[in-house]
């Protein structure tokens, strides 16, 4: 699929307060270490453990608070708009709140699975990942490092790699949204913590 924007963002457009309502709801849960594939309380040796560190190193908490769909989803439909992709979404998976500290990223990858959910009984049933959200929750002069970076190449990896850094997310509140299957990754903290919230929105397979 050829991509005029891959991605689209909205500059500081998430209140400061309800960016640390978010951060201080996330930081009072139990939070778990961030895995991949689709994987969910799953039990890990200490090799599995090491092996998942290698591809994603943060610590992240599940939250499904209907208040936080209503003030992110209107971005996913304008960005949607916007940008032309005219993707057909109906739902979301749980927000993912996510702290990136010291040391801790999350390599190359991209959001999308090669198939529909097979979850009977539940809304992502029959669905794919289709437009992801990054917000950023953490003021920048709190930690450094913790780039977002989108490569272009996307499914072709015969391509040489085109990489650019998401400057424009940077101020708290800002906000990217991009197709699930756009390859992506956070660089390693350097120093303090960064916070985000991700949210995955689905939709049934593309025709």
């Amino acid at each position: 699929m050829n991509l005029t924007n891959h991605y689209w963002y909205f500059k500081s457009a998430i209140p400061e307060h309800i960016c640390d309502d978010i951060s201080r709801y996330g930081k009072q849960l139990q939070t778990k270490m961030a895995l991949t594939g689709g994987l969910v309380n799953t039990e890990l040796n200490k090799k599995q453990i090491k092996n998942f560190k290698k591809k994603r190193n943060s610590d992240i908490v599940w939250i499904n608070d209907a208040w936080i769909y209503k003030e992110i989803h209107p971005y996913v439909h304008e960005a949607n708009r916007n940008a032309g992709w005219g993707f057909n979404w109906d739902t979301s998976e749980s927000c993912q709140f996510t702290k990136y500290k010291k040391g801790q990223y999350y390599d190359w990858h991209c959001d999308s699975w090669d198939k529909p959910y097979d979850r009977k009984g539940d809304a992502s049933h029959g669905r794919i990942r289709k437009l992801s959200v990054t917000v950023t929750l953490s003021d920048p002069k709190d930690y450094k490092g913790g780039e977002l970076e989108f490569d272009f190449r996307n499914t072709d990896p015969g391509k040489k790699r085109n990489v650019k850094k998401c400057k424009e997310i940077l101020p708290k509140g800002s906000l990217v949204v991009f197709p699930s299957f756009v390859w992506h990754r956070v660089c390693p903290v350097k120093s303090g913590e960064r916070n985000s919230l991700v949210i995955w929105n689905l939709g049934y397979p593309f025709k």
